[in-house]
């Protein structure tokens, strides 16, 4: 629109309605922001390789500009300081384009029509780090145990708006080149910085199988320190080219992630031609995770803990409202992916862990089913001898369980005020997923009472 244009009479009255609904227009500015990012040159599918060591580099990238804020009554800026801001950050983005260089060319290609590409969906504590077990003792799978730690790690995000869609996107596209064997991406976010494509801090580098074989097994180097070492032989630094290059010679690919909260993100990498995405979307009783949580990170619940013994200390709303905000993104995903829109059709699996733990062997041929991936005698020796492990050998972050036993222990463990809180928000999704509610502390401790529903099919009401 020229400056020097007049508005029409009605047109002003309009604008004038507009200044006066300044979150209505907070948000469509918000959604025009995304499209232009979504659609200049794909930037945010490339934008992380930009995002090393610098947490502002994100926050400039993925927040609205400066130049967008409200002033003191607030109204929107004018139609043309408007678009003079959509300018500026369209010209920053462009600019952040020419920084990243060219992409770098896959070192094999890997078979075409065959590879699948599964990602394990969960949340912390819902026994993902067992169930992905069940991928990684296949010979045939590249697997990764939660790479996107290093992000999570190495980049600062605020929550809430349009941070909280930059880390989605952002993360979904450290997942895409993770699936498509480009591990040189999380050389952007691993502290110190690898050298030569060699680094000993690779998270968890002991959880994946593919990480300590030949030929990504080098030999051991005497006096290197190596935080996640492998536990099963001596390797020396992983070198991240030899991983890449052993990802590329898998048949199939697969990744547990618990750092993805929408399933919608994932639309570009279910629709990607290059893929062949399998999405199986982890659940559990959100009164377990609870639970569970409060004995592996003891020092974030110590309110928690000191309100349900000592009566001592309030849970604040932050907190309870967080509660919320968790089960509310696991029941819309789940939701989303019950409804099997056409993008999704075939491409996404619901399991409660529950299940998992009651028959470990049957959901596993479901899922390996699912995937259309062929299951080895290897994967169902493995499930064998570690879903029958005697109780004592169970840590807090140990793939042995007696699963049968292990799935109800949380309910002589959680306060019965506190299971009520879970219940109060978080009933739809525990509606959703069959949790049956108890009315007492004596039922939360019967065994004789089942507080889970048997259930073959999940729908959405």
């Amino acid at each position: 629109m020229d400056k020097g244009h007049t508005l029409p009479q009605d047109f002003g009255e309009f604008l004038h309605c507009m200044r006066m609904r300044s979150k209505f227009t907070i948000f469509l500015v918000f959604v025009v922001a995304l499209v232009i990012i979504e659609k200049e040159n794909n930037i945010i599918s490339r934008v992380s390789d930009k995002l090393k060591q610098s947490p502002l580099s994100l926050t400039e990238a993925n927040s609205t500009d400066p130049s967008l804020a409200l002033s003191e009554n607030g109204s929107l800026m004018s139609l043309s300081e408007l678009d003079s801001a959509f300018s500026q950050l369209k010209k920053r983005l462009q600019n952040v384009t020419l920084q990243l260089g060219r992409t770098r060319e896959p070192l094999l290609a890997p078979a075409k029509g065959t590879r699948k590409h599964v990602l394990l969906m969960a949340t912390t504590r819902t026994g993902s780090s067992f169930v992905g077990e069940f991928f990684n003792q296949q010979g045939n799978i590249f697997y990764l145990f939660e790479p996107l730690w290093h992000i999570e790690r190495t980049v600062s995000f605020e929550p809430g708006g349009a941070n909280a869609v930059g880390s989605a996107l952002v993360y979904r596209d450290v997942l895409k080149q993770l699936f498509l064997c480009d591990l040189y991406i999380l050389e952007n976010f691993i502290i110190p910085l690898p050298e030569d494509h060699l680094t000993q801090f690779m998270f968890r580098r002991g959880s994946s199988r593919s990480l300590c074989e030949e030929p990504v097994c080098t030999p051991f180097v005497k006096k290197v320190f190596e935080k996640y070492h492998c536990k099963n032989r001596r390797c020396g630094p992983l070198n991240v080219t030899l991983a890449a290059e052993a990802c590329l010679r898998k048949d199939h690919m697969a990744l547990k992630a618990v750092r993805i909260r929408q399933l919608e993100f994932l639309r570009p990498l279910v629709e990607d031609p290059r893929l062949d995405m399998r999405i199986i979307q982890l659940v559990r009783d959100p009164r377990a995770v609870l639970a569970s949580r409060m004995v592996a990170f003891s020092g974030k619940y110590e309110t928690w803990k000191k309100w349900a013994t000592e009566g001592a200390a309030t849970i604040s709303d932050d907190e309870v409202q967080r509660l919320r905000g968790n089960c509310e993104s696991i029941r819309l995903s789940a939701e989303l992916g019950l409804r099997q829109p056409a993008w999704l059709q075939g491409r996404y699996m619901l399991v409660r862990y529950e299940d998992i733990a009651r028959s470990p062997l049957r959901k596993a041929k479901e899922m390996y089913k699912f995937t259309g991936i062929a299951i080895t005698p290897q994967v169902e020796e493995w499930i064998q001898k570690n879903t029958q492990a005697p109780q004592d050998s169970n840590g807090i972050y140990s793939t042995q369980k007696n699963s049968s036993e292990q799935f109800e222990k949380w309910r002589f463990s959680i306060p019965f005020k506190l299971a009520q809180v879970v219940q109060n928000v978080c009933s739809p999704a525990m509606n959703l997923f069959g949790y049956k509610l108890a009315s007492s502390p004596e039922i939360l401790t019967n065994r004789s009472i089942s507080l889970l529903e048997e259930r073959r099919t999940f729908r959405v009401t």
